[in-house]
């Protein structure tokens, strides 16, 4: 039997479960993206009573794993590209443990900075490794759902963090108070986050390397063997389609992203901007500080550890809707729907809190009647970043980019995000004691923003293979007569 023949055979046996495995494997990195950047929401109130520390400290503080994240996107492109993908998530798993470690036994405000830091560039590496690891490893008819499995496992992780802490300060008492093992509870809520990263790093032992990796260091042969296993089709067109698209077979440089426009290319500018829009709609003000958002409005600390607790349940249930739709309706459609529910409901808030008065004790309070309203309207925003923005940027960073400069371009765009992301969370406290319809109505100001950029200038991307992908104006041709 011919070669070719065979290859066409072995391709056709590729099970789906064989992408689905690789990818879910890939994902578990999201799992400790949202673990470790939420699992600082229960502890936020306790650090600012033991370490004494004042609202512009605790911004910082609490954002401080953001620069990491930053610095940590940053890289990991050129890293991966270097070392290949799998060797990026065995580093990130070894950061995730010791961060977690190191934070739960930090003696002071500076120290656990430095360890949020550390944790940090684990995340920021996570956040572009698993987008783009997923993206190269699923056939194209699955790559919107397998490409969601990242953003899942974030909230999957938030999720579990708050989980556990709502678990930790139950049993103790109080976020501040000795648990029952020694030690004060918040120190374990650092220290859990140990066990999903050792996991991590084991599962990152068991997977396969990039075939757009093996082939860029001429390793064709593995390449058309992780190709037969897990993504089908014809192997021999496949394995041609990405050397023609890498065009050389030397790593990727950051200077190949460079173009006319303010220094970059048209489409980094896309995923640059996506990725800031996706944070300046104040997502993550949520998952940071909602405990205490809860709090200072006159929820009692275990009523605001378990508000948390269904508002991250309610960003699972959008994440499965999102999975359910993003190959059926498009990213596209997605993102303007998105927009629009959180321009609503950020508007809500934004009213709703400006009705707060202030008690005896100098402390925000709402009637009961604005109280449901604002929780209400929390959890619909949540819901509509859920299931839109949430999974569909990340989908969009990881299958936008043509493939010579994918890993790069998603590290700009990446770090992009972590920037605003740390913009938006260090800005808040001080935005709260201005005032939270304050905060909130330049949030819904974004959301409208980033409506009319969705609008503009964002492609559709449903069903077009990676090889495909040269450039924002090809794509654009291609792109559906949708809204």
């Amino acid at each position: 039997m011919p070669k070719d023949h065979e290859e066409l055979v072995d391709s056709d046996a590729a099970k789906p479960s064989s992408a689905v495995f690789v990818s879910v494997a890939a994902a578990l990195g999201g799992f400790l993206f949202g673990y470790d950047t939420a699992v600082i929401n229960g502890t936020v109130e306790a650090i600012e009573r033991a370490f004494d520390l004042g609202g512009v400290q605790v911004g910082f503080v609490v954002s401080s794993a953001l620069l990491g994240c930053a610095v940590g996107a940053w890289f990991a492109g050129a890293l991966a590209n270097h070392f290949g993908r799998p060797r990026v998530m065995l580093m990130a798993g070894v950061l995730f443990f010791v961060s977690a470690l190191g934070s739960a036994l930090s003696a002071g405000p500076v120290d656990l900075t430095f360890w949020r830091v550390i944790g940090g560039l684990a995340v920021g590496a996570a956040s572009v490794i698993a987008p783009a690891y997923i993206a190269e490893m699923a056939p194209a008819n699955l790559r919107g759902r397998l490409g969601s499995l990242q953003q899942f496992a974030i909230v999957l992780g938030i999720f579990f963090s708050l989980l556990v802490n709502f678990v930790i300060q139950g049993v103790s008492g109080g976020a501040s108070e000795p648990a029952p093992w020694g030690g004060p509870a918040w120190r374990w809520m650092f220290a859990a986050e140990a066990v999903p990263a050792f996991m991590y790093f084991m599962i990152a032992l068991h997977i396969p390397e990039s075939p757009r990796y093996l082939v860029a260091t001429r390793q064709v042969d593995k390449a058309k063997a992780v190709l037969r296993k897990y993504v089908g089709g014809d192997v021999r067109f496949r394995i041609e389609e990405i050397q023609e698209s890498l065009h050389t077979d030397k790593p990727m440089r950051l200077s190949e992203i460079r173009g006319p426009r303010l220094g970059l290319l048209p489409v980094v500018w896309v995923g640059i901007l996506l990725s800031m829009f996706q944070q300046f709609v104040g997502i993550n003000v949520i998952f940071y500080y909602s405990t205490s958002l809860w709090q200072s409005v006159g929820f009692s600390e275990s009523n605001s550890f378990l508000t948390s607790v269904f508002t991250s349940f309610v960003n699972i249930v959008g994440t499965i809707i999102a999975i359910l739709l993003i190959d059926r309706l498009g990213r596209r459609r997605l993102l303007l729907s998105g927009s629009s529910v959180m321009l609503v409901t950020l508007a809500t808030m934004a009213v709703t809190f400006s009705t707060a008065t202030v008690d005896s004790e100098g402390d925000l309070a709402l009637s009961t009647g604005a109280g449901a309203v604002a929780l209400v309207a929390a959890n619909l925003y949540v819901l509509g970043f859920a299931f839109t923005w949430g999974p569909v940027v990340w989908v969009l960073l990881g299958e936008m980019f043509p493939n010579r400069i994918r890993a790069s371009a998603l590290g700009v765009a990446a770090a992009a995000q972590w920037i605003s992301n740390w913009m938006i969370t260090t800005t808040f406290p001080e935005l709260a004691e201005i005032g939270l319809s304050l905060a909130y109505g330049l949030y819904a100001t974004f959301a409208l923003l980033s409506l009319l950029f969705v609008f503009k200038a964002v492609p559709e991307t449903k069903g077009i293979e990676l090889e495909d992908m040269e450039d924002l104006e090809k794509i654009g041709k291609v792109r559906p007569s949708e809204p």
